[in-house]
């Protein structure tokens, strides 16, 4: 099977697990996944499973890529996207394909290198991949349309609040390492901020700190 295809069969069993966003689906059709696993890992690019890519990270679930994505543009059209927890760089690019411009910041020195590598070979311009601790949010370029968290906390930090554009998104898991968390939608209305838990998943911890 080439990758196309399982890319394709990929997308039709997103639709079964009730993925409806055209929009999320046709990028995802489009970025190769395969392209962002490390090369022992390839054959299961395109299974719908969380895969290692080292230095105890993950590439995440593609029902959760998905299923994130979609409920950031649920927001209406993004403009400013901050992502905390680059990895191998696969929901920056999906990002990069429905926003105006993604910010995404990685605490891993040897990953930040890497996906920077990856993004710079399929030639995305509008993503600014930052070197650091993204833990307390990105003050710098703030506020955001939608943030996306991909790393655990145990506790929201409420800086993350803070950096979101009136109508905002931000989706965190939320819970205690290595179990099962909340996948939290948190909108932001003027001052006041509804929450909503979206599913339950299971993410590395957010640490703080860099490597």
């Amino acid at each position: 099977m080439t990758f196309e295809h399982a890319r394709s069969k990929l997308i039709q069993q997103l639709r079964l697990e009730g993925i409806q966003s055209e929009q999320v689906l046709d990028v995802m059709l489009e970025i190769p996944r395969h392209l962002f696993v490390p090369e022992n890992q390839l054959h299961f690019s395109y299974e719908d499973t969380p895969l290692p890519i080292g230095l105890g990270q993950t590439i995440s679930q593609p029902y959760i890529v998905a299923k994130m994505t979609e409920a950031l543009l649920e927001g209406g059209p993004l403009k400013r996207v901050l992502e905390i927890g680059t990895g191998s760089g696969y929901q920056a690019a999906i990002l990069a394909k429905l926003a105006e411009q993604v910010y995404t910041i990685e605490r891993i020195q040897t990953l930040y290198e890497d996906a920077k590598q990856r993004i710079a070979s399929l030639n995305i311009k509008n993503i600014e991949l930052i070197y650091g601790d993204g833990s307390l949010g990105l003050n710098k370029f703030a506020p955001y349309d939608g943030i996306l968290v991909a790393a655990a906390p145990e506790i929201i930090s409420p800086q993350l609040l803070e950096q979101l554009a009136d109508g905002g998104r931000l989706i965190i898991p939320v819970g205690a390492a290595f179990d099962s968390q909340d996948l939290l939608l948190y909108t932001r209305s003027g001052n006041d901020i509804k929450k909503v838990c979206l599913e339950i998943v299971r993410f590395v911890p957010l640490r703080h700190g860099v490597e």
